[in-house]
């Protein structure tokens, strides 16, 4: 297996201190001392609940070929017998490695970010551009301190496209990740009221965002959410940085342009304009006509790019949702099948509604119900009350039939919803897990939405234990 980088070059863009006899290089790096393979290297990074430095001899057993750790816990590893680069700060030196490896590469980057459909765009952007080139991209939800320098240092030297996600919970949290990956195209989904709580309006929440303009490239895109209210507030700020605009969504003026979209099973058709006069018809593999506008904001960054638009399209058709992000599952009950859909990773109000709205656009079968199984959305501060109320309107018009709940905040939408929905509540996840893994029937459609705080995943977890797969 070639090697992601040779010791010399980490030892240099670390500035690190060798101990031992260094391997030639290494084939990747990791932060997990359980996953690592051999001929990786583990970066001792100290967390916010575990210092990696604990788990230094296990990742030694498990293979690793050298370790990089921190100076001062060098005396705690005693006897250790692993090479190692010693350094001051671990996640500092990690940076400096992230910030070699985006020097040394030829290569286009995209980085997105957003309030909603992060991780989807960018799925979509790296599976849209594999047609067009090698591509190196974020996995799963890779988006904050730790997660982009570390996507960022695991980059190949020979990678032509680089697809990254960019998150955040306060303000300057975007800055230094977008001066850090340097995008050619930033792409901004959506502007929604996710982490109020840690904000004191959406105007800050807007400006948080446009934080990822700042580390724009010369003469860089700009890719923007046409028909949401901070359009032109995002386009100014991204002009001011020297950013191209490139708009997508329903709007007449969106550059690539939504002009009908239908759910068909467990894919959606497409018609769209792709910055032409000509429409173009396109299957997606991801439901929901959210997911159709987030294919759009991806397939304008991978023209801009310099991928092939159309080969994306097909690719488009293929991709498919990650766990907890929309993954369906088709298992078996008494006498049938069921759908379950897996939103368990995240929630705030717009993904709420989004979600809701795929929910209501299944025609059932039979006896079969549409169930939301939802859990608080976490991080709303002040606004909490209220946007957990608001939920009862969007269940009732797309039809939803049976709401079990779970956890402090969902009291407020219990007490909310009218007589015509069935509720059920309980106290927690696990008692909620205990219910729904013994009330669903054939032809419901079952859809598990919460924060990831909340631990719904538990839900999915105790269903695809208690009903077999329809295979």
């Amino acid at each position: 297996m070639s090697l992601l980088w040779t010791s010399a070059e980490m030892v240099a863009a670390m500035d690190g201190r060798p101990v031992g006899e260094l391997p030639q290089g290494v084939t990747g790096i990791s932060i997990d001392s359980r996953s690592i393979t051999p001929g990786e290297a583990f970066f001792a990074i100290k967390g916010d609940r575990v210092d990696g430095h604990s788990f230094a001899s296990m990742a030694a057993a498990n293979g690793a070929s050298l370790l990089v750790v921190s100076e001062a816990k060098l005396p705690a590893l005693g006897r250790l017998i692993c090479p190692m680069i010693v350094v001051d700060d671990v996640l500092e030196a990690m940076y400096m490695l992230a910030s070699a490896a985006r020097a040394r590469a030829q290569v286009q980057v995209i980085a997105v970010t957003g309030s909603v459909g992060k991780t989807s765009t960018k799925e979509m952007v790296a599976s849209g551009l594999k047609p067009s080139g090698k591509v190196h991209a974020a996995v799963a939800s890779f988006n904050n301190h730790w997660g982009v320098p570390l996507t960022l240092a695991r980059m190949p030297a020979d990678t032509e496209f680089g697809v990254f996600e960019i998150g955040m919970n306060h303000p300057g949290e975007i800055r230094p990740l977008t001066k850090l990956v340097r995008p050619h195209v930033a792409v901004i989904t959506t502007i929604a009221p996710a982490h109020l709580g840690n904000f004191n309006s959406m105007k800050e929440i807007t400006a948080a965002k446009a934080e990822i303009f700042e580390g724009l490239e010369p003469e860089g895109y700009a890719v923007l959410n046409r028909d949401i209210e901070q359009f032109e507030s995002l386009a100014r700020t991204a002009k001011n940085t020297g950013a191209q605009i490139i708009s997508f969504g329903e709007h007449s003026k969106a550059s690539f342009k939504l002009l009908d979209y239908r759910t068909c099973g467990d894919k959606g058709q497409v018609q769209a304009m792709l910055g032409s006069d000509e429409p173009v018809s396109f299957e997606l593999g991801l439901p929901g006509q959210h997911m159709a506008e987030n294919a759009l904001a991806a397939l304008a960054a991978i023209s801009v790019a310099g991928g092939d638009p159309i080969a994306a399209v097909e690719a488009l058709s293929e991709t498919r949702q990650l766990n907890g992000r929309g993954r369906r599952h088709r298992l078996k009950a008494d006498g049938g099948v069921f759908t379950l859909i897996d939103e368990s990773y995240n929630a705030n109000p717009a993904s709420m509604r989004a979600a809701l709205e795929l929910l209501g656009s299944f025609e059932l079968q039979g006896n079969g119900r549409r169930i939301a199984i939802l859990g608080d959305m976490l991080e709303m501060g002040a606004y909490a009350h209220d946007a957990h109320e608001a939920l009862a309107a969007p269940l009732v018009s797309c039809g939803v039939t049976d709401v079990w709940l779970a956890g402090d905040e969902m009291k407020v939408l219990r007490d909310a919803l009218p007589e015509s929905i069935v509720v059920e509540y309980r106290a927690n996840a696990r008692e909620l897990a205990e219910f729904a893994s013994g009330a669903i029937a054939a032809d419901d459609v079952v859809m598990v939405k919460s924060s990831l705080g909340i631990g719904f995943s538990d839900i999915v977890k105790k269903i695809l234990e208690t009903y077999p797969a329809d295979v």
